[in-house]
């Protein structure tokens, strides 16, 4: 990529009353923007925009679930699409490259970068065009794609199955029984995290407490809420760890044990996760996600009426 031109600004918010210069150009997550920064989940100093003059040619944004936490995930990144290549790309790689300097430690791993697409995103040549050049700036700074994802969602109204009877639910005793039961979960995973975790040299053991401290652990709702599966014998099959993050109820995770795969215990869980959330008053909808190669996953989601309204993909940094 040729080097940016030389009149770009690269700097960050100077505080929320710039909101409105880092809404110039637009994403679907921009409704959440006021509210995150409120909360702390956003530091002005964490959004960055590129400018020429007044123009915001891009910008980009880090996130974390923890207030006064590191940033997490990096969930905003656009550009002028308007801009020509290879200018668009420059400026982008340059943006890039002078935020995260400034915000990540140096030595320290880089946070996932993210985006939400539409479902169809290969098929509209316009939003292809714009999901591609984000990518090519991320990949020209080292990232690589490493997994698409559906965007599940239940909607209210939406008929849920009553339980089946095979399955005897009940509550997680505590950290211990859960990770007991992630650990042999990982094996076998089709979840692109869970693999990169084994892959990283993790034991299935050591993954499933990363996934337990780095997720589970920091899940605000009611522990009384996640499911163990098991057969009226006693023995575990599965689980299933419904939650409201800061925005909406979602199915966190869901597990069959390798034992017990391939004999549909898989509906009956997450049939018991929906059932559990959608209890909850007000509840409009139950957001979900699974990635595009966890075929059996996606199935199931989609027998139990849950719509994929939206794609997302994630690239990671190795180094």
């Amino acid at each position: 990529m040729t080097p940016a031109p030389s009149e770009l600004t690269i700097r960050p918010l100077t505080g929320a009353d710039e909101l409105g210069l880092f809404r110039r150009l637009s994403y679907v997550l921009d409704h959440e923007l006021a509210d995150d920064l409120a909360t702390g989940r956003r530091r002005p100093e964490w959004m960055w925009v590129a400018l020429r003059g007044d123009r915001v040619l891009g910008r980009l944004s880090w996130w974390t679930g923890q207030e006064g936490g590191r940033p997490q995930f990096l969930d905003f990144f656009d550009l002028d699409d308007t801009l020509p290549e290879p200018e668009r790309g420059a400026i982008g790689l340059e943006l890039v490259e002078k935020a995260t300097a400034a915000v990540v430690p140096a030595g320290s791993p880089r946070p996932e970068y993210g985006r939400f697409i539409s479902p169809d995103w290969r098929e509209d040549p316009a939003e292809r065009e714009i999901v591609e050049a984000r990518i090519r700036v991320m990949e020209a700074s080292g990232a690589r794609m490493l997994v698409e994802r559906l965007r599940l969602e239940w909607r209210a109204g939406t008929p849920v199955p009553p339980d089946s009877g095979r399955l005897v639910f009940r509550q997680v005793s505590g950290r211990e029984d859960l990770v007991a039961l992630t650990a042999p979960v990982m094996e076998g995973t089709l979840d692109a995290h869970g693999q990169a975790d084994l892959a990283s040299g993790l034991s299935a053991r050591e993954a499933a407490e990363k996934q337990y401290d780095e997720e589970f652990a920091g899940l605000r709702t009611p522990r009384e809420w996640w499911r163990v599966a098991e057969l009226p014998s006693g023995e575990p099959v599965g689980f299933v760890v419904p939650a409201r993050n800061n925005y909406h109820p979602m199915i966190s995770y869901i597990g069959v044990l390798p034992a017990h795969r391939g004999h549909g215990y898989i509906d009956d869980i997450l049939a018991e996760g929906t059932r559990v959330l959608a209890a909850q008053d007000g509840v409009e909808r139950i957001r979900a996600a699974t990635d595009l190669g966890n075929v059996p996953m996606a199935k199931s989601f989609a027998r139990l009426g849950y719509v994929n309204f939206e794609r997302a993909f994630d690239m990671v940094w190795d180094h």
